[in-house]
């Protein structure tokens, strides 16, 4: 079974990659011409496009049973926001018109983040909840929200569709965007991190990157199309994350796949 994975050349991609490897899948990707690919295994077949590309995506997607779509433009802020949703919004569209079109994709599993379900108002979410859409604390978000909607109108056209939810992922691996909690430690080890915005004090969901993967593989395996999962296990003040010691970094992994 060929199973292709977008976004291979990121902080879950490539542990995911290297995940299906070793259970015996044969693994392809789609990656950027300009992506760092030094990272992922000799053994991956290796495609060059990109998700904003509908000929390459389509391409990508020849002959594969499974698709796991992770690519996604994750920035807290870009100067220019239509380029979160000419990758985050118009990336999807073209995956989901590849996989129908290809025909012999039998599951597409898409993860997006917990931010497209929107805050919780200090509650603890299900997979009931919906992002309530009165605002957005980034163009991140509402792309993603946006990116939610189309996904969800697809499983309900019969698209093969699995929507995955994790919380802010942290674990050891590469020093990306996606790795926010390794980029915020990083800087506040070296001293560049002199305080937050706002007071620090709203929770967030952590998800470990072995639990994600963990839980990516689960849903590929058993998880109904047209449903979707949260994989969330820690809840904490973000400012508590920058109190961690180096030593406490990276320790704390649970089960917190829930397929």
């Amino acid at each position: 079974m060929k199973i292709l994975v977008t976004g291979a050349s990121g902080f879950l991609g490539g542990r995911l990659c290297d995940a299906l490897l070793r259970q015996g899948y044969s693994v392809r990707v789609l990656v950027r011409s300009t992506s760092d690919i030094s990272s992922l295994s000799p053994h991956i077949e290796i495609f060059h496009g990109d998700i904003t590309d509908y000929a390459s995506i389509l391409a990508a997607c020849s002959s594969c049973t499974i698709v796991f779509h992770l690519a996604a433009l994750v920035e807290p802020w870009l100067p220019d926001p239509s380029k979160f949703f000419s990758v985050n919004v118009g990336g999807l569209k073209n995956v989901l018109a590849a996989v129908t079109e290809t025909r012999t994709v039998e599951k597409l599993l898409y993860t997006s983040s917990f931010f497209a379900l929107g805050p919780t108002d200090g509650g603890v979410a299900d997979e009931n909840q919906v992002h309530h859409e009165k605002y957005f604390c980034t163009e991140y978000e509402k792309s993603k929200a946006a990116a939610d909607k189309i996904a969800l109108q697809a499983a309900s056209e019969g698209v093969p569709i699995v929507l995955l939810y994790p919380g802010v992922i942290y674990g050891p691996g590469k020093v990306t965007a996606g790795n926010i909690v390794a980029r915020m430690l990083v800087e506040r080890f070296n001293g560049r991190l002199p305080g937050y915005i706002g007071y620090g004090s709203d929770k967030f969901s952590f998800s470990h990157v072995e639990d994600v993967v963990e839980g990516q593989i689960s849903a590929m395996k058993k998880g109904e199309v047209g449903i979707y999962r949260i994989f969330a296990f820690l809840f904490i003040k973000f400012c508590s994350v920058g109190k961690l010691k180096k030593t406490e970094c990276f320790k704390t992994k649970g089960n917190s796949s829930r397929v």
